[in-house]
């Protein structure tokens, strides 16, 4: 059975809400415009995460060389969903007929508010486990994001977060994430996910 776990906000990275909007030189107006959006934001917003942890045997069920190789020191896997709920969706729904600006500043807020909640999800499960992987999602690598589905029902996502997906396997809340996170017998570094990315023009690629 699934286990439903809640987190208080993680604390705003700044720096990265503007890395996810392009912006590496943002002035006084758009600074300002990104005040005034996590000021209408943050009162919208939950963050939960629900999660099951299997034995490696399922390994014998990915299809996906990528995540095969991502695993191949782990144990046992956990796999998750995140979500920060529809708050931000309706925000930006609504800025996105009145304000384009600020529907792009919501739309990187409630990236990063999402990345913030796997981070902090993570870091709870580094606590109990030691050593553990990055995460790996649906439709990174040659994992196809069909594989969604397995992960919203192995997690009772549905029922626990209130995630559902539309017939191209996308989920709503929008800002939501499926993966897995392998857990190690030892620790190994691990490398920034980004540099085994062929995306190279990415605009979320991280400096390597």
């Amino acid at each position: 059975m699934a286990e439903k776990l809640t987190f208080n906000a993680p604390l705003v990275d700044k720096k990265e809400i503007l890395r996810y909007m392009g912006c590496k030189t943002p002035d006084e107006n758009i600074l300002s415009l990104l005040e005034e959006c996590l000021t209408e934001a943050m009162p919208t917003l939950s963050y939960a995460v629900s999660y099951s942890v299997f034995p490696i045997k399922y390994k014998k069920d990915i299809s996906s060389d990528g995540l095969l190789k991502h695993l191949s020191d782990s144990d046992e896997i956990i796999i998750f969903a995140a979500t920060i709920g529809v708050g931000i969706d309706r925000l930006i729904s609504k800025y996105s007929r009145i304000s384009p600006t600020k529907a792009v500043i919501f739309q990187a807020i409630g990236t990063e508010r999402i990345e913030a909640l796997c981070d902090a999800f993570c870091d709870e499960m580094k606590k109990k486990y030691k050593c553990i992987t990055n995460r790996f999602s649906p439709g990174y690598s040659d994992w196809d994001i069909k594989d969604q589905k397995l992960i919203i029902s192995v997690t009772d996502a549905t029922k626990n977060l209130g995630i559902c997906l539309n017939d191209s396997f996308l989920m709503s809340p929008s800002k939501s994430v499926t993966a897995v996170v392998g857990i190690k017998n030892t620790e190994t570094e691990e490398k920034n996910p980004c540099e085994s990315c062929e995306n190279a023009g990415c605009i979320y690629r991280r400096e390597i």
